[in-house]
């Protein structure tokens, strides 16, 4: 059964920094993609960054390019983003996606709050 858990959310202010985990399970975590996505208060989910399965070959949204890093684990069965220099409008849920095993798939969210 795959599982996706996110985790480190939390309240920040302008400018500083927070790394989000996913801890997954149930599937292959280098056979597959796994993405972030992110949806802020009336506003559609958006991906946020996505790595490959094959190389680990990272994908950005042009809003968080040159901030946002992700990465894997594959011994820690996790995918991780690393986010910097945090804005204002960053603020939203946090989601970890993947079409593992021919399914979609949804963690439950981290909530991160970037505010003065």
């Amino acid at each position: 059964q795959v599982q996706l858990v996110e985790s480190g959310g939390g309240l920040v202010q302008p400018g500083e920094s927070l790394r989000l985990s996913c801890a997954a399970s149930g599937f292959i975590l280098d056979a597959y993609a796994v993405a972030w996505f992110r949806q802020a208060p009336g506003k559609e989910r958006e991906a946020v960054s996505c790595i490959s399965q094959i190389d680990s070959t990272p994908a950005y949204a042009d809003s968080v390019k040159g901030r946002f890093t992700i990465s894997r684990d594959l011994a820690k069965k996790a995918v991780y983003l690393q986010m910097n220099s945090l804005k204002p409008e960053d603020t939203a849920v946090y989601y970890c996606n993947t079409n593992a095993n021919w399914g979609d798939y949804w963690g439950q969210g981290t909530q991160v709050t970037v505010s003065s």
